[in-house]
């Protein structure tokens, strides 16, 4: 590997290991929130509008697929489902028994151009 190709490694591994005490600050000044929110397939919902009781089985299905599980909000706005730690465990398992159920999450809320994710701190089931 030539010299000038290890040190821009060395650059980009510095900078990414300099960046998680910054993340870490940013994520200890954040609030929680708590949201109350459905369930959804995220690609099923995104794609097509599914959702709701009648698509259960079908997000359930996808899911074991591998698929994402997120939340539509009671804002209307979709919210990736994310898990403390880098990289956060899958949290497709703990969202699968509610899909397609409302729930109410408490956890830091992010948002970066556009998208919005929650990293779930507490969730209850408040509505099948």
């Amino acid at each position: 590997m030539s010299k000038a190709l290890t040190l821009a490694f060395a650059a980009v591994a510095a900078t990414a290991v300099a960046a998680r005490p910054a993340q870490a600050q940013e994520m200890k000044d954040m609030k929680a929130t708590t949201i109350s929110a459905q369930v959804v397939d995220l690609a099923c919902y995104v794609n097509f509008g599914l959702k709701g009781e009648g698509h259960r089985e079908c997000a359930q299905v996808c899911a074991d697929a591998g698929l994402a599980l997120g939340f539509l909000g009671s804002d209307g706005n979709i919210y990736i489902a994310a898990e403390k730690g880098m990289p956060g465990p899958a949290n497709t398992p703990r969202l699968r028994p509610h899909a397609e159920h409302t729930v109410e999450v408490t956890g830091m809320v992010n948002e970066r151009s556009g998208t919005r994710s929650i990293v779930i701190e507490s969730m209850k089931m408040t509505k099948k």
